[in-house]
């Protein structure tokens, strides 16, 4: 099961973008697996029509200049440094992992935390940094969509105990 519910308080939260336009937070409950294979399992398999919204994104916004090359699977650490699908990782701590990708349109960041509560631990939250106009436009066009595709790829990682 997953909801959607307000962004939790943390510090990676709290001070990984200068500036926050846009914030959502999906929940789901796992106890049974560790932060790092939570993570793996909501961003490492997506499914086949979210690769290929991906692929359409990636041909339309090319002529725009946005990012649309990421490293190879095969390149990927799951360290501090690393990446995990076509994210970034920028911190790895015991309760909450920060993932993102920074570019000329906007910046983002995904916090995947484990609040530790019997019900819906798991809160993957979406902060979005607008850069300039294209950044805003951009976002408005992929939010319906991003909102589907995070709530599908956060019930990855649902497990009842």
């Amino acid at each position: 099961m997953v909801i959607q519910e307000p962004a939790p308080s943390t510090s990676c939260i709290g001070t990984c973008l200068k500036k926050t336009d846009y914030v959502d937070t999906f929940s789901t409950t796992n106890h049974s697996d560790s932060l790092a294979t939570i993570t793996t399992k909501i961003f490492a398999t997506a499914p086949g029509w979210v690769k290929a919204l991906m692929g359409l994104r990636n041909a339309l916004v090319k002529v725009l200049g946005l990012k649309t090359d990421f490293p190879e699977a095969k390149d990927q650490r799951f360290e501090e440094g690393g990446r995990l699908a076509f994210f970034k990782i920028y911190e790895i701590h015991d309760n909450e992992i920060l993932l993102g990708e920074d570019d000329s349109h906007l910046n983002f960041r995904v916090s995947i935390f484990d609040s530790k509560e019997a019900e819906n631990n798991i809160k993957v939250t979406t902060l979005v940094q607008y850069n300039n106009t294209l950044g805003k436009l951009y976002f408005a066009v992929v939010k319906p969509f991003h909102m589907i595709i995070v709530k599908k790829m956060v019930r990855n990682a649902f497990v009842k105990d």
